[in-house]
Formats: structure tokens, C-alpha cells, sequence
């Protein structure tokens, strides 16, 4: 079941990650949660979604963060700390094998985590037993094989074919949005209800963040390392991703989507 996380920690990713809220990144989960609720957040990053959903349930709730790397886990607990929010707990877990009692939470949450998994299924039996019967799995993953832009770029191309390609090596896969309602159903959950949302960027700020940051993870990211490790790019190959997304950030006809896979389902009796 192991796995490599290919984007990895870098300045870069955490700033993307950053950008996460629940209103951009989890608003489908957001109708069934209330006051009081015991919430687990699976791969919590950097917090900032996290803590959004800490809000909802008030100070009356309980929520955890979870994550395999404390360099996200030490920006989470500074995100809570200028939110002024003392209770979140952010601490290391393994998605296997998660530190906390059976029926421990209402509602378990994962953004962007099965897609890097080498079994997304085992992960969510894990997220089952640490959620209550009648309680909530909520999980959101990207399609990359969905991702479309505008105009058309040789240099994108071969950055999406070598990321899959790098994201497959590594234990992973990109084009998970697809498999939600498969590794929902396969994992036992009951009352699934499966639904798409996308990610665009066509504002200047917009496509001036989103293909800056891709010029960082190109040139410095554990996706480029693990890319030339592997073989399936050179340093120039590199250079050529980041040049085609500086190209594309700067051309004001430029588009970009990418479609997500959602699914909020129950936990069946024991």
C-alpha cells in the first residue's frame, strides 16, 4: 500500500494549498454539517480548509487535522494560531491506521488525499471505522485526465502526460475523480451521493497564481525530482513545462479547468 506523495512539501505546494477553503474546496460537504459535530480532516495540508470547517461546527465541535508531513502540520498550527483558533488539533496519522478509537467522529473529510494513495479503498475502510454509524464520508479528488486549457500548448501536453505519468510510478492515480463513486461503494459506505465540481482560472490574478505556482513545481517541486528520477523527464524537459506555463499565465485569452469527483455517503450499521 505504499505510495509516494508526488507533489511533495515544497514552498510552492503549501502556498497552493493554501489558497484551499471550504467554500472553493469542499462546499458540497458543507449542507450536512451543524453545530457540535466531531469532525476528522484526512491529508489536512496546511489547515486552511480545516480550519474553515471548524467554524462550522462551532466551538462546541471537535476537530482534527491529520497529516503524514509536519512540515504541512507546522503550517496548519500557524494558520490556527492568526485565526485565533485554539482548539483544532492538528497532529501526524497514517491513513492506514489512524491513531484514534472506532466511532471517534460524526464526520470524516478528505480533500485531494485518495488520488495519492496506492489503495484509496483500505483508506476509506479506515475512515469508516473511525466515523459512527450514521455518520459522514466526505472525499474530493481531481481528474487530471479532465484538466482542459486554452490556447493549445505542445510544452502543457508533456507536462500532463510526464505528471501522470510520475503520479502512476509513484503508487498513485491522477485521474481519480472518475473512481470516487467505485472506491465509495467498494469501501461499504451506504446513501452515496456522488457529484462533480470544477477549478477554472481565466481572471490575469487568476492565471498569473495558478500558472505561476506550476512554474515553481516544475523547476522545484518532488514532482520534478521524482520525474527525472524516474527517467521520464530531463532537467530541460523541465525547463520547457515552466516556460509553457509562464507562457500560458501570460496570454490574456488564456483558460484553464479541471473537473473534481465528490462523494458524501453514510457509514452503515456496525
Amino acid at each position: 500500500m505504499t505510495s509516494t506523495y508526488v507533489h511533495g512539501h515544497h514552498s510552492s505546494v503549501l502556498d497552493s494549498h493554501g489558497a484551499r477553503t471550504a467554500a472553493n474546496s469542499a462546499a458540497y460537504l458543507l449542507p450536512h454539517l451543524r453545530a457540535g459535530m466531531r469532525l476528522l480532516d484526512l491529508g489536512c495540508g496546511p489547515g486552511t480548509i480545516t480550519l474553515d470547517l471548524a467554524g462550522t461546527v462551532g466551538t462546541d465541535g471537535r476537530v482534527v487535522g491529520v497529516d503524514s508531513a509536519e512540515a504541512a502540520l507546522d503550517a496548519a498550527r500557524r494558520a490556527a494560531a492568526e485565526r485565533g483558533d485554539t482548539t483544532t488539533v492538528f497532529q501526524v496519522g497514517d491513513a492506514y491506521a489512524l491513531p484514534f478509537e472506532d466511532d471517534s467522529f460524526d464526520v470524516a473529510h478528505a480533500h485531494q488525499v485518495m488520488q495519492h494513495l496506492a489503495n484509496p479503498v483500505a483508506a476509506l475502510r479506515e475512515l469508516v471505522r473511525v466515523v459512527r454509524p450514521g455518520g459522514l464520508v466526505a472525499f474530493r479528488d481531481a481528474d487530471y485526465g479532465s484538466m482542459s486549457w486554452h490556447p493549445g500548448s505542445d510544452g502543457l501536453d508533456r507536462w500532463l502526460e510526464t505528471y501522470r505519468r510520475t503520479a502512476r510510478l509513484a503508487g498513485g492515480e491522477p485521474d481519480a475523480a472518475r473512481h470516487v463513486l467505485a472506491w465509495a461503494r467498494a469501501a461499504g459506505l451506504t446513501q452515496i451521493e456522488p457529484s462533480t465540481s470544477t477549478w477554472s482560472y481565466a481572471t490575469p490574478d487568476e492565471r498569473a497564481w495558478w500558472g505561476g505556482q506550476w512554474v515553481e513545481r516544475a523547476r522545484h517541486s518532488a514532482f520534478a525530482t521524482q520525474a527525472v528520477d524516474a527517467g521520464l523527464a530531463t532537467a530541460a524537459d523541465l525547463e520547457d513545462f515552466a516556460t509553457a506555463w509562464a507562457a500560458w499565465s501570460q496570454d490574456p485569452d488564456a483558460w484553464f479547468a479541471m473537473v473534481h469527483g465528490e462523494v458524501v455517503a453514510r457509514v452503515p450499521e456496525r
